[in-house]
């Protein structure tokens, strides 16, 4: 298995990218811990997931270089992973906008 990224760490990688995505629109505080915000308006939770997004593109970095060596990030990375996490993001917003409460 020289050269590939173990299962666990691109399972890890993936759960944590999962939950994050869906955090902004299963929870009306800012940032999982800020003060609670009724309701949280779309901005906020864009931003959100923006942040989140980015702390697991690092996470996935740092797990990366952990286990061996990292490879070039260049734009045709950054835009499949957007796409990735904004797929992730769907359940949460179907819950939160498209679901009947």
């Amino acid at each position: 298995m020289t050269g590939l990224v173990p299962a666990w760490a691109v399972l890890t990688v993936l759960l944590a990218a999962l939950i994050a995505a869906n955090l902004p629109f299963v929870n009306e505080r800012l940032f999982l811990f800020g003060p609670r915000r009724e309701p949280k308006t779309v901005a906020w939770r864009v931003l959100e997931l923006l942040a989140y997004g980015t702390l697991i593109a690092l996470l996935g970095r740092a797990l990366e270089s952990h286990l061996g060596r990292a490879s070039v990030v260049r734009w045709e990375f950054v835009a499949v992973w957007l796409c990735v996490f904004l797929t992730l993001a769907f359940p949460g917003f179907v819950w939160r906008y498209l679901r009947k409460h």
